[in-house]
This record gives C-alpha cells, sequence and structure tokens, in this order.
C-alpha cells in the first residue's frame, strides 16, 4: 500500500502507524504528483491512500483520477479533512474506491483498508447519502467537440458548482482552488461554450440551449448517442453505521 499526506511529516506518522499491522506492506511517497506516479509504476501497490490536499493547489482530486488513469489495478482511498458533501462527491467523482474522515478514529482506517482491498466502497452513512444525493440531480449534457469533451473534467466540476448558485469564492472553497483559478476557469468555460452569463452556462449543460459552441461539431449529440443505455455494475458498499 502507497500512503501519500499532505506533508512529508503526516506521511512518516501515517505509514509508522500502519505498518504497525503486519498484513500491511507499506511504500512511502513524497508529498508531490511526480513522486506518487513513480512509484505506481515501480512498486505498482493494490491500494493509494492519498491526501485531498495533496500536491499543487491542493489538487489531489486531479491526483485521484491519474492514478486511475496510469494505474487502473489501484484502489485508491482519499483522505479527507473534513467530511463535508462537495469533497465526499469529489472523491468518488475522481475514481475512488473510500473516503476516510481524518476526524474518525484510527482503527477504523485498517477497517477501510480491508474493506477497499476486498473490492468494497468504504463510505459512512452520511457520506453515501451525499453520493445518493449527487445521483438525484439532473444529468448534465456531455459537451463534445471533435469526438472529445469540449470541456475538461476541472471545468465539469465548475460548471456543476455554478448550476448549484455558488459564487466564486465558494466554487474556490469547495474545489480548493484560489478565486483566481476559479475566475480563469470561467472565462474558459464562457468562451469554448458561446455564453456570456452563468445562466447560459447551466441551460447549455443541461442541454436546452438554443446556440451551441463554436466549432464544427457545434457541441450537438445525436438523439441515439443521447439515449444509448448504460449497464449496470453490481458493487459491494461498506456502510459505516454511527450508531454502531
Amino acid at each position: 500500500m502507497l500512503a501519500a499526506d499532505s506533508t512529508s511529516m503526516s506521511t512518516q506518522l501515517l505509514v509508522q502507524a500502519l505498518a504497525r499491522d503486519p498484513q500491511f506492506d507499506m511504500i512511502e511517497s513524497a508529498s508531490d504528483g511526480s513522486t506518487v506516479f513513480h512509484l505506481l509504476k515501480l512498486e505498482k501497490p493494490q491500494i493509494a491512500l492519498v491526501s485531498a490536499r495533496l500536491g499543487e493547489n491542493h489538487g489531489g482530486y486531479d491526483l485521484v483520477r491519474e492514478i486511475r488513469s496510469q494505474s487502473p489495478a489501484t484502489r485508491v482511498i482519499v483522505l479527507l479533512d473534513a467530511s463535508d458533501k462537495g469533497s465526499v462527491i469529489e472523491a468518488f467523482r475522481a475514481g475512488a474506491q473510500g473516503v476516510f474522515c481524518r476526524t474518525e478514529p484510527f482503527g477504523l482506517l485498517g477497517k477501510c483498508i480491508q474493506c477497499v482491498h476486498q473490492g468494497q466502497v468504504w463510505a459512512s452513512s452520511s457520506e453515501l447519502q451525499h453520493v445518493l444525493d449527487a445521483f438525484a440531480r439532473p444529468t448534465f449534457a456531455k459537451v463534445q467537440a471533435k469526438g472529445g469533451s469540449l470541456l475538461s473534467a476541472r471545468e465539469t466540476d465548475v460548471v456543476r458548482c455554478v448550476a448549484e448558485g455558488l459564487t466564486n469564492r465558494e466554487i474556490s472553497q469547495r474545489l480548493k482552488l484560489t478565486e483566481h483559478t476559479v475566475k480563469n476557469y470561467m472565462f474558459r468555460i464562457f468562451e469554448k461554450l458561446g455564453v456570456s452569463s452563468r445562466v447560459e452556462v447551466v441551460l447549455f449543460a443541461l442541454g436546452q440551449r438554443g446556440p451551441h459552441p463554436p466549432g464544427p461539431s457545434n457541441g450537438r449529440r445525436s438523439q441515439s448517442g443521447a439515449a444509448q443505455s448504460r449497464s449496470a455494475v453490481p458493487i459491494s458498499i461498506a456502510v459505516r453505521n454511527p450508531a454502531t
């Protein structure tokens, strides 16, 4: 198991504590993405335990996406400072198989790791409810251009926040970005979609807007593409009941 916390000291403490359990063969990583990816390639860990605040501008969620892309066999657990709705949804959206909040008893972390290693999804009942609430929201249209996604994953995250009515400051807090970075994302979103207001951004993402983004494809989706069926993937979820 590879562990990478937000600082070198916290990573060392985390590794030392988990290494007391003989079933865990620990790999300590420096708190930067390049080292994490080097160790992923070299050691091929079964589990990666990473902080949501790891990396530049606290881009731990982007790191999770890269881990899942470069090492699909590695299951990821995200360490959260707080079990708030935005952080939980962002972690699972990035591809995590489990989330563990630092406010939880340390003894539960070992159980979390075991469950994720067995192919289960680890979340408390309240965290799972956050995810279910997110599924209940309106589905965004997937804006396409030249066969690929017109908006990046991070730009799509920003659009979702805009749809919730969040201000740039609130978006920066939720996505762990600076307000300046959020403004830059908004500028690029406006430019890509060919819109001039936040309301138009949301309407376009919901597939209810007439105008289309610049480019030959105009961001259109065929009716057949929109109606493609999705296969259901059964998963096992370990839901921790706070009462027990």
